[in-house]
């Protein structure tokens, strides 16, 4: 039996965000971000949060363990919060500080589903960078 998905909201900077792709990327989990883009993209004193949405099991490659599926709101270099997700160990989310209270969660779910996804930034700043 699965561990319980959480209904929370946990708060990571962004050298703990960096750690946590990285950690995906070894796993091979399907939604992540490339390390590299992350480091050029993120703010570097940014705070980023995680909530997870979806118990994540690949019957296909049964050697892939278990994974939450969190959406991810990010700051990046621009100031501006995208939204994103990231497929986490279990394990790896646990041990991630409970440091936010409730009026403070329920905001930022709020601001999850009114940004701007990953894909929809970056078109937009390719897209002034022709300009």
């Amino acid at each position: 039996m699965p561990p319980p998905l959480p209904r929370t909201v946990r708060a990571v900077d962004t050298a703990q965000l960096l750690d946590l792709a990285q950690e995906a990327a070894l796993h091979g989990f399907s939604q992540r971000l490339p390390v590299d883009w992350l480091q050029e993209q993120l703010a570097t004193e940014a705070t980023h949060y995680l909530f997870p949405t979806l118990v994540q099991r690949l019957t296909h490659r049964p050697e892939t363990p278990l994974q939450w599926r969190c959406q991810k709101l990010m700051t990046v270099s621009t100031g501006e919060q995208i939204w994103g997700l990231l497929d986490i160990l279990p394990g790896t989310f646990d041990k991630i500080p409970e440091t936010l209270d409730t009026a403070s969660k329920k905001g930022i779910v709020s601001r999850i589903e009114r940004a701007v996804t990953v894909r929809e930034w970056v078109e937009r700043m390719d897209a002034d960078a022709g300009k």
